[in-house]
C-alpha cells in the first residue's frame, strides 16, 4: 500500500486565521497538514479542508516534503516559544519556520539568534487582513532568512491578496525582523486611521446632533472620493446596520470602551526608542486607553464641566471640512508610520522598500486605502524622501486642507469634544513646518538645573551658564 503523498507546508495552530489559510492554500492547489493541540478544531479543520490533521508534531512533520515549510498560527508570546521548543529537534537544516501571527519583532530577533545553529530558517511574516483576507488573499509581509524566500515564495504570493493591476500584495521585506516590524507599524497605522474615523463620527454626533443613518451616507460619499479606503467603506456599512431586536441602529447600542492587542502599543514604544516622532499613532493607543477607563469617566461627568455651545454654522460645510480633515490626518498618520519604518531600516540595517511597501498595502489589509497609491507613487519618484509631507504631491494635498483641520479641531475644542488623534496630528503638522521651535529654552531650563549643557547657534560646542548670581 502506498503511503499518502507529502503535504507541501504544515500549519501549527487550528484557530480562525490557521484554518482559513488552509482553506486558501488548498483552493489554491497546495497540499497542507495541519495540527493543534484541541481535538475539536483538528476535527473541524480535518471536515472543512481537503487537508490531513495530524495528532502530534511528529506526524505533522513527517507529512511534509522536505525541505519542510511550517506556518505557526498560535498567539504571539509563550506558545510561539512552546511551539520552537517541540519542533524544532524535529526538523533539518534548511527547513522553514514561518510565524504568521502578530509577534513583536523583538521576539522575532531572539528566536532567529537562538536558532542560528541548528540551521533552521526562520521567517517572521506579518499577515493582515482578518479572517477575511486570511480566507480570499491577505496582505503578506515576510522578512527573515533570504534563503528561505526562494520556497515560500510561490506558496505565499499564491494565497495574497492581488491589486488592481495584478500584483500579489506579498514580497520579500527584508532580512532579521523586518516584516514583523512592518506589521506592526501597519497595526500603528491602523489604530490611528481609525480613531480618527471614529473622531469624525464623533464630531458629526456631538456637534451636529447627525444620527447614524446620516453619517452612513456621509462615510459612502467619502468612500468614492479621496478618502476611499476599507475602514471608510466598512465605517458606512456599520453606521447604517439595525438591530434586529429594537429596530435602532446597532451602533448606539455598543458598549463605548475599546480593546487592544498591543501592536499600536508597540508601534508607539518603538517611535520613542528609535526618536521618531508618531504622536498621531501614540495618541490613537491612548484613546482606546481612556475609553477602557468608562467607570472613571462615568464618575467625571458628573463633576466636571465644560463648554456649552451650539452649533450654529453651515452644517454641510463642516461636514465638508471634517472630510478634509480626516484626509489631512490620514496623511499625517502614514507620514509617521514611514517615518518609522525609515529609522528602523537605518538602525537594523534592512533597507526596506518603501515603495513596494505601500503597494503591499494597496489590498487585502486593513488600512487598504487609495491614497496609499499617491504614497507608493512619492517613494518611486524619491526612494530617499525623508518625510512623505515632504512630497510635492502630498504636500499640496496638506496645503488644501490644513485650514479645514484646523478649523475642525476649533470647533471640538470650543464645543468640549475630545478628537485626540485629529487635535495631535495639526500638533505634527505645524511643529514640522516650523523652522525654529521654543526647543532653546527647553535647553536653557535643562542647563539651570541641571548643568545639562547647551548649545549655541553662533558657535560650536556645549556650554553651560551660571543662570544666577550666587
Amino acid at each position: 500500500m502506498s503511503s499518502p503523498p507529502q503535504s507541501d507546508i504544515g500549519i501549527v495552530g487550528l484557530g480562525v486565521m490557521g484554518e482559513n489559510l488552509a482553506l486558501n492554500l488548498d483552493r489554491n492547489g497546495f497540499r497542507v497538514s495541519g495540527f493543534d493541540l484541541d481535538e475539536g478544531k483538528r476535527a473541524s479543520f480535518a471536515k472543512r479542508t481537503a487537508a490531513t490533521a495530524p495528532r502530534s508534531l511528529q506526524e505533522l512533520v513527517s507529512a511534509l516534503k522536505p525541505p519542510r515549510v511550517l506556518l505557526v498560527m498560535v498567539p504571539a508570546g509563550a506558545a510561539v516559544d512552546d511551539v520552537l521548543a517541540a519542533v524544532v529537534p524535529l526538523l533539518a537544516p534548511g527547513d522553514i519556520m514561518i510565524d504568521g501571527g502578530n509577534t513583536r519583532f523583538t521576539d522575532t530577533q531572539r528566536r532567529m539568534a537562538a536558532l542560528g545553529a541548528s540551521g533552521v530558517l526562520y521567517v517572521g511574516a506579518g499577515v493582515s487582513g482578518g479572517e477575511e483576507g486570511a480566507l480570499r488573499g491577505p496582505a503578506i509581509m515576510p522578512g527573515g532568512d533570504v534563503q528561505a524566500w526562494e520556497r515560500v515564495q510561490p506558496i505565499l504570493q499564491a494565497i495574497a491578496a492581488r491589486t488592481e493591476d495584478g500584483e500579489p500584495c506579498c514580497d520579500w521585506i527584508g532580512p532579521g525582523a523586518s516584516g514583523h516590524f512592518v506589521k506592526m507599524v501597519h497595526n500603528g497605522i491602523e489604530y490611528a486611521d481609525m480613531q480618527i474615523i471614529c473622531e469624525a463620527y464623533f464630531l458629526m454626533q456631538q456637534v451636529l446632533g447627525l444620527r447614524p443613518a446620516a453619517m452612513s451616507e456621509v462615510f459612502a460619499g467619502w468612500n468614492r472620493g479621496p478618502l476611499s479606503s476599507y475602514l471608510i467603506g466598512i465605517t458606512a456599512d456599520i453606521l447604517a446596520h439595525m438591530d434586529p431586536e429594537t429596530g435602532g441602529p446597532l451602533v448606539d447600542l455598543i458598549m463605548d470602551t475599546a480593546e487592544q492587542k498591543g501592536t499600536g502599543k508597540w508601534a508607539s514604544q518603538a517611535a520613542l526608542d528609535l526618536g521618531v516622532p508618531a504622536p498621531t499613532i501614540a495618541e490613537a493607543v491612548f484613546a482606546r486607553t481612556i475609553s477602557a477607563r468608562r467607570g472613571e469617566r462615568a464618575s467625571a461627568s458628573a463633576v466636571l464641566r465644560g463648554p456649552q455651545m451650539r452649533f450654529d454654522g453651515d452644517a454641510v460645510a463642516f461636514v465638508d471640512k471634517i472630510g478634509q480633515a480626516l484626509l489631512a490626518a490620514k496623511i499625517c498618520a502614514y507620514a509617521q508610520g514611514f517615518q518609522l519604518l525609515r529609522a528602523a531600516g537605518e538602525e537594523f540595517g534592512w533597507d526596506l522598500p518603501m515603495a513596494r511597501i505601500a503597494g503591499l498595502w494597496r489590498a487585502g489589509c486593513i488600512i487598504r486605502a487609495r491614497l496609499l497609491e499617491d504614497i507608493g507613487a512619492a517613494f518611486a519618484r524619491a526612494p530617499d524622501l525623508p518625510n512623505l509631507l515632504l512630497d510635492a504631491q502630498l504636500a499640496g494635498v496638506m496645503a488644501s486642507s490644513h485650514q479645514a483641520l484646523r478649523d475642525v479641531v476649533s470647533a471640538a475644542a470650543c464645543h468640549g469634544v475630545a478628537i485626540p488623534a485629529l487635535m495631535s496630528s495639526l500638533a505634527y503638522y505645524d511643529g514640522l513646518r516650523t523652522a525654529r521651535l521654543p526647543a532653546n529654552l527647553l535647553q536653557a531650563q535643562r542647563d539651570y538645573f541641571g548643568a545639562h549643557t547647551y548649545e549655541r547657534l553662533d558657535r560650536e560646542g556645549k556650554f553651560h551658564t551660571r543662570w544666577t548670581a550666587e
